[in-house]
């Protein structure tokens, strides 16, 4: 069984980005409550649709499976429940630990998120200092919870 452990965190200041290659995304969910997800996504690299089981904190079942780009193409157009979640994503080495960038448009611009993958609960990567409040395990934060309820839909 695959286990995805990571920590979520809003972005205080954009870092510099100029220099490097982010990977514009398109993803959507077949599934997205409280007891998992079912998410299609689209990327340069191609497509995966990706199932996870509720989350326990920092940790969860996580399974990635690579699918037809057509396929993908035709589930985000007919099968997934709210927007579409549009990103660009960068990969940001920082202490040893790569961490994830996500720059989000459409439904949700103005929203940044940085993540970092552990391979352990008890790993403690240094935070950079762009890097803001954690909001590991708040659910409004979750790319399924932002599909159904949008950043620009939120109440200040």
């Amino acid at each position: 069984m695959a286990t995805e452990i990571e920590r979520k965190f809003l972005v205080n200041e954009l870092p510099d980005v100029e220099s490097l290659d982010g990977q514009p995304m398109i993803q959507g969910y077949l599934r997205a409550d409280a007891g998992g997800s079912v998410r299609v996504r689209i990327t340069g690299d191609g497509a995966h649709l990706n199932i996870k089981g509720p989350g326990d904190g920092a940790s969860r079942t996580e399974f990635e499976y690579a699918i037809p780009a057509a396929d993908a193409r035709v589930m985000l157009d007919t099968l997934c429940v709210g927007a579409p979640v549009e990103k660009v994503r960068y990969r940001i080495d920082h202490a040893g630990y790569i961490w994830e960038l996500d720059v989000f448009s459409g439904a949700n611009d103005g929203l940044v998120l940085a993540e970092v993958e552990m391979t352990s609960i008890d790993d403690t990567p240094e935070v950079p200092g762009w890097v803001g409040r954690e909001v590991t395990g708040e659910a409004p934060y979750y790319n399924a919870s932002l599909a159904l309820q949008p950043f620009t839909e939120w109440a200040d």
